[in-house]
């Protein structure tokens, strides 16, 4: 049996559930279902972008509110009466949801650390007392008297009506989720957790793909919460308070934050447990209490020390395996490639670049220049200012002083996204892979400056032909440089040798002009640093200029067409690589003096 199988399976025992269950089961699947879809923008937002909220039960409650609000008032401007139903409620909760998020996602997404799910629980709390002290809102009383819905003329009446409808939402919710991580966009909100530098190197717009996730995570709330207040005809603030936000994260964390099928084994699973809890508890302690709060403090621990990844990725291991990327994606056309400079022509130049970090200066009046087809190694000790250079260059930290060129234009003060966009690509002297991923799909990160489509076609899966490119090239990377045998495993199972090479894949999707490459032998056996080199005097000969960092003299002085040496920031010395060598300065930096 197939996971689609499975699939049609669930979905069809889904649909017999309100002609089988008693009414209780049918109102405990109702909650499940709304609690899912706000759980499942959690795994959107936190699972998988790795940014911690506190505070969507505040979304919820926006949705909750502003349909209740449209249905129950009596004396609305002319302009707003069109809106005075359900699904004018509908609306009304997404657009304000957006405008709040937008607004909030502005205020906290630029928090770091501990600072963001802190900014989270401040405008969560905010808001519910917002709820609270609206006289028009009903204050701590509510609304009550909120009209049912009507679809094609069919009014749901009970939870038995609007089962199929929280259900149907929800399962298009999923539908959409995935589909959407399954492509270029996907990948891009994947790289949040790799860290802004590696992601802007791969020409991520991280700001936006921060907003457009939250965004996504907010709608979904306020969706739950529109279906919601017309399902209990009532709303109050007590369902949109802190406390539940919290309980929402956990449902996302014990399903499985970074699996989107996780945010309904999560919900599921909390909503049972809370359910039977409060049922069995008092009975053991013989009093009233909220005491499954404590049982769930307890699981939540036992969850963390057990099953970090939560829940799914026990139960996925008894699914079959889906069928290879590559088979699937190996007739693809290839992706158009940018012109290439011709040999000799200059690509970077750097002039008198000063870089200072308060009194500490780590790059003082360093100079070089990268022609086209030209490899040169730029070497020093450590802590000579090698990769704040690699950073100064890339527009990571713009110099404090200095001029820097590529393809003629001024490109100091550009972003690294900018940079990259232009054909100047890199790896890290620190590994930055996204562990989880196969190495095909970080592959493919590194070509997300070569496709167009954005979230929405994603999400209804219109770009499919773009991302069978996307991933036959960097099939076709993985392939040139000796990982073929590996496009389905984890990135991070891989030895450190082979991670640099997926970054060097990861670098030439982007079909660059400039490649900078921050010690790409470390770690690599003699075999493949032989292999290693002969990609290099390969890329050479095809007009692509190099930059190389590297700590392996013999390594450097067989491949390079000039060095650069540095110490304490500065340049010392510049030339061919047997001259290199013999120079005084050189052998003082590396030896510390000579006879």
């Amino acid at each position: 049996m197939t996971s689609r199988h499975l699939l049609i399976v669930f979905v069809v025992l889904l649909g017999l559930g309100p002609l089988v269950l008693p009414e209780f089961y049918i109102t405990l699947l109702n909650y499940i279902g709304l609690y899912a879809l706000v759980a499942l923008g959690l795994v959107l937002l936190t699972g998988v972008g790795g940014l911690t909220s506190f505070g969507q039960a505040a979304f919820v409650g926006l949705g909750a509110y502003a349909t209740a609000a449209l249905t129950t008032a009596t004396d609305l401007p002319a302009w707003l009466l069109p809106l005075a139903n359900p699904w004018g409620g509908l609306l009304a909760g997404l657009l304000v949801t957006a405008a709040v998020a937008l607004l909030l996602g502005v205020l906290t997404l630029r928090l770091s650390g501990h600072y963001l799910p802190l900014g989270t629980i401040a405008w969560g709390i905010s808001l519910y007392f917002l709820f609270g002290n609206l006289q028009f809102l009903g204050g701590h009383t509510g609304i009550s008297g909120i009209p049912t819905l009507s679809i094609a003329g069919i009014e749901l009446r009970d939870g038995r009506h609007y089962y199929y409808l929280i259900w149907a939402v929800l399962l298009a919710a999923v539908w959409l989720t995935h589909n959407l991580l399954d492509s270029r966009a996907g990948r891009a909100i994947r790289a949040l957790k790799g860290g802004v530098v590696m992601a802007e190197a791969m020409g991520v717009d991280t700001a936006r793909t921060k907003t457009i996730i939250f965004l996504i995570a907010a709608l979904f709330a306020c969706l739950s919460g529109w279906l919601y207040a017309h399902l209990q005809r009532f709303v109050n603030p007590t369902p949109f308070g802190l406390h539940i936000g919290i309980e929402y994260l956990f449902m996302a964390v014990i399903g499985g934050a970074a699996y989107v099928w996780g945010a309904l084994v999560g919900a599921a699973l909390i909503t049972v447990l809370k359910q039977w809890l409060q049922d069995l508890l008092p009975q053991l302690f013989g009093a009233t209490g909220n005491f499954e709060v404590i049982a769930f403090g307890l699981l939540m621990i036992v969850v963390l020390h057990r099953a970090r990844d939560g829940l799914w990725p026990w139960l996925v291991r008894w699914l079959p395996e889906k069928s290879a990327l590559a088979e699937r994606h190996r007739d693809a056309p290839p992706l158009p490639r940018r012109p290439v400079p011709a040999v000799g022509s200059p690509l970077l130049e750097v002039k008198d670049a000063i870089k200072q970090f308060g009194g500490l200066v780590a790059n003082d009046h360093m100079s070089l220049h990268v022609n086209a087809g030209e490899i040169l190694a730029l070497i020093g000790p450590n802590g000579a200012g090698k990769s704040t250079f690699f950073n100064l260059v890339t527009g990571v930290n713009p110099p404090t002083a200095g001029e820097v060129r590529f393809m003629g234009e001024r490109v100091d003060g550009h972003t690294s996204r900018m940079i990259a966009r232009m054909g100047m690509s890199r790896t890290f002297q620190h590994v930055r892979l996204l562990a989880g991923m196969t190495v095909l799909e970080n592959v493919a990160l590194g070509a997300h400056m070569r496709g167009k489509h954005g979230v929405p076609a994603a999400m209804l899966h219109l770009e499919r032909e773009e991302e069978h490119c996307l991933l036959a090239e960097a099939a076709r990377h993985c392939q040139r440089v000796g990982l073929g045998e590996h496009l389905q495993d984890a990135a991070g199972s891989l030895p450190l040798g082979k991670q640099r090479i997926v970054e060097i894949a990861r670098a030439l999707a982007a079909d660059p002009c400039l490649l900078l490459l921050d010690e790409p032998a470390a770690g690599l056996r003699f075999m493949e640093k032989q292999a290693l080199a002969e990609l290099l005097k390969q890329l050479r000969a095809e007009g692509m200029g190099i930059l190389l960092v590297e700590h392996d003299m013999e390594f450097v002085m067989d491949l390079a067409d000039r060095v650069v040496v540095m110490e304490f920031g500065k340049k010392i010395a510049e030339g061919l690589p047997h001259a290199v060598q013999s120079d005084p300065a050189v052998i003082e930096a590396y030896l510390g003096g000579v006879e």
